[in-house]
């Protein structure tokens, strides 16, 4: 079978974007989700936090702009909002375990037909760390999985159990991956847009479990 092409790790997080409203409080995870600090419309009055300690994390800084001073949990070099505050590693926790985010764009490994999440250890890796992504898991009231549809050996990542240690059970509301999103819902996981080229079958082709479909849109031009 034919397969469309995979979208971009920028026109992902582009894409990503459009899940976040305005007047909201979200956290970026390490890795591709940070691209989508880069992404925010005009008019969206979104404060992202940094667990490190930051509330107020604009785009990364452009090359010879960079303060060292001013660094995401990724360590990378980033800028600040206009009414940015600064606080402790505790009470940037306190924010994350307290229930205060609107919502949490992750990366992950396997995302199960229930929305499980599995993003800190691949099985035989000796490294592997939760850090703070299982606070996020459960204290964000939205959880948004940002991630490529297959392994490099094309197996899927969205699967009916997870393989992988979890990182939260249940947590996962929306998946955005360079190929599709999908939502998770009461009867499983929707299928609700497709990146251009490809067709509901050629994504359920690469995705374990029975994808719902029902009102399935193309991806938004915009984005892409």
């Amino acid at each position: 079978m034919i397969m469309g092409e995979m979208m971009s790790d920028e026109i992902m997080a582009r894409r990503v974007a459009l899940e976040l409203s305005g007047d909201c409080f979200v956290n970026l995870g390490i890795g591709m989700p940070m691209l989508v600090s880069n992404h925010m419309g005009q008019g969206k009055q979104v404060m992202f936090q940094a667990e490190n300690g930051i509330l107020g994390v604009g785009p990364r800084a452009e090359p010879g702009m960079e303060d060292k001073d001013l660094g995401n949990a990724g360590d990378e070099h980033v800028t600040v909002s206009a009414g940015a505050s600064f606080m402790d590693s505790a009470t940037s926790f306190d924010m994350i375990r307290g229930g205060h985010l609107d919502a949490t764009v992750l990366g992950a490994f396997q995302v199960s037909e229930k929305g499980d999440l599995a993003n800190w250890k691949l099985p035989g890796r000796k490294l592997g760390s939760y850090g703070g992504a299982m606070d996020l898991a459960a204290g964000a009231r939205k959880v948004v999985v940002m991630m490529k549809h297959v392994t490099n050996d094309s197996r899927p990542r969205i699967v009916r159990e997870c393989s992988y240690p979890l990182t939260a059970k249940q947590c996962v509301s929306v998946i955005v991956t360079d190929i599709a999103v999908i939502k998770v819902v009461a009867e499983g996981l929707e299928l609700c847009e497709t990146a251009p080229g490809w067709t509901p079958a050629q994504i359920q082709e690469l995705t374990e479990p029975q994808l719902i479909v029902r009102n399935v849109s193309a991806w938004p031009l915009s984005v892409s």
